[in-house]
């Protein structure tokens, strides 16, 4: 291995360092506060009643659980070279069933909200129907059962391994069976989640636009959606987007891996897949952290609650919210003529 492999190896091992070090752990920081302000202000009466919403807390519960579990341990593990997992059995199996739960929830999360705005977007009465809090219930509860249940095999095969002679260290177990199956599983995942979720994404704006074309006149049987709800649909819709972009560089890490196992690779090249391996694990950890940030960026809504909840907070006279309150009923009055709704069922009938 001449000497310039040497410097390019030791910068692609040093570079993953410094982004779990610093970068990881500003997003472990913002994630943890967004999080618990965003579950604060989706907890209130007015927010909680949205099926879309449930959605999102289900999703912020998780994602919580996920830094304060997998990225806590990845900061420890790759940017201060501190491994608390090595030293017991029972944690050694709970990080990774934990870890690897939680990457995976957060996406099936959003694919059923995706298939609940998809429903509710529906020219078809009866397919709106399905759109419900019922629904909702029913849908997470058995994917959390299912994916539970299928994630069992890393409580069973995952233990402290001896990688070398005197050196112990907790991973998957090494028989190639196993390997193989635990490979190919997640390299499916990588590649069906997303293209589930651009799927889904592309059918439900369609379904939107389609609405929005529907003349007033034929809508009376409809209810009408108000900004709350578009903003909450636009939100998701960011998220997905989110998701697919952070994931991308994993994904295709992950795909190439498994199809280059069997390859004797150089030590350069050895380099380069670790370095993407752990670029793309940074990247993956975005999507988890920038709930809140998505909330803030695209919702008028979720903004003004923001607002009264900090105001709240520092005590602060609440008379400028309700000024601005006041003014945007004003001006959503002044402009009712102006602006289409887009309905759905009552729920009433």
């Amino acid at each position: 291995m001449s000497s310039s492999d040497s410097y390019y190896i030791e910068i692609l091992n040093n570079i993953p360092i410094y982004l779990h070090k610093y970068f990881a752990t500003f997003l472990y920081i913002i994630g943890n506060i967004g999080n618990l302000l965003a579950i604060s202000i989706f907890f209130k009466r007015s927010w909680r009643k949205n099926v879309c919403v449930f959605y999102f807390l289900v999703c912020l519960f998780a994602n919580t659980i996920f830094i304060n579990s997998t990225l806590l341990g990845s900061i420890f593990a790759l940017g201060f070279n501190s491994t608390i997992q090595n030293s017991s059995v029972i944690l050694c199996k709970l990080f990774y069933y934990i870890s690897y739960l939680t990457s995976t929830y957060y996406p099936i999360i959003l694919i059923l909200a995706s298939i609940d705005r998809l429903l509710i977007s529906s020219q078809n009465i009866d397919t709106r129907l399905y759109s419900s809090k019922r629904m909702a219930y029913f849908s997470t509860s058995i994917a959390t059962f299912i994916y539970s249940t299928f994630s069992l095999h890393i409580l069973i095969k995952v233990n402290i391994q001896e990688m070398y002679p005197g050196v112990f260290i907790c991973y998957y177990d090494l028989s190639e069976s196993y390997l193989n199956f635990f490979t190919y599983t997640t390299a499916m995942q990588s590649v069906l989640i997303p293209f589930t979720l651009i799927i889904l994404s592309a059918t439900a704006f369609k379904n939107v636009r389609r609405i929005r074309a529907i003349p007033r006149q034929e809508r009376r049987q409809l209810r009408s959606m108000n900004k709350k709800d578009f903003q909450l649909l636009r939100c998701l819709y960011i998220h997905n987007i989110i998701y697919i972009t952070c994931t991308i560089v994993l994904s295709v890490g992950i795909v190439y891996a498994t199809a280059t196992r069997y390859e004797t690779a150089t030590p350069l090249q050895q380099a380069v897949n670790n370095f993407l391996n752990n670029f793309g694990s940074v990247l993956h950890y975005i999507p988890y952290c920038t709930n809140f940030i998505t909330f803030v960026c695209v919702s008028k809504a979720f903004r003004l609650e923001v607002k009264r909840l900090i105001f709240k907070m520092i005590r602060k006279d609440l008379t400028i919210i309700r000024e601005e309150e006041n003014n945007q009923q004003e001006a959503v009055k002044d402009n009712i003529e102006q602006h289409h709704a887009i309905s759905t069922i009552d729920v009433n009938a």
